[in-house]
């Protein structure tokens, strides 16, 4: 049975997944508007993954009987000045996100809550892949620094990211 602390920890993930989805929109505004369309779409299906992740959330407490609560929350960062900025605001986020599931981890393993053990396990397993993708990106464009035939071929490279998924099948 899901105690009333695991459950505010999980109901505020959930919200917090559905906040980081408005945050990636956010980034993918500020390249959008830099002409920036593959970072752009890198973002947008970065923001896709966190709804879907907020609802992963949502339907395991509704499956466990619970009525997770919708809340809302502040307007994302809006001082990004550069690409690399974005993408060094995207790391730090998911660096939070990884230290929130910890907790949350940290709480069902303390209550011996092995079902929510079990589904938190999916989303620590994510967050290796966020973080290490991010921390390359990161890497990689601070190697680019300023050099637009590379940060051209990196958006070019980017703007496929769910496109293959997207495509319209024969």
């Amino acid at each position: 049975m899901l105690s009333d602390q695991l459950f505010e920890k999980l109901n505020d993930q959930m919200n917090f997944e559905f906040f980081s989805e408005h945050a990636y929109l956010a980034l993918a505004s500020y390249c959008s508007s830099e002409s920036w369309e593959g970072f752009s779409n890198f973002f947008i299906q970065q923001a896709a993954e966190e709804k879907m992740h907020g609802m992963k959330i949502f339907r395991f407490l509704c499956d466990l009987g619970k009525r997770p609560r919708i809340n809302g929350f502040e307007s994302p960062e809006k001082e990004i000045n550069s690409v690399l900025g974005a993408f060094e605001s995207a790391y730090a986020h998911e660096q939070v996100v990884t230290k929130r599931f910890y907790d949350i981890s940290d709480v069902a393993m303390n209550e011996r809550e092995h079902v929510t053990m079990q589904f938190l396990k999916w989303f620590i397993d994510e967050q290796v892949e966020e973080e290490s993708t991010f921390d390359s990106l990161v890497s990689r464009l601070r190697r680019i620094g300023n050099d637009g035939n590379a940060l051209l071929i990196l958006d070019s490279e980017l703007g496929k990211r769910g496109t293959a998924a997207a495509a319209p099948t024969a």
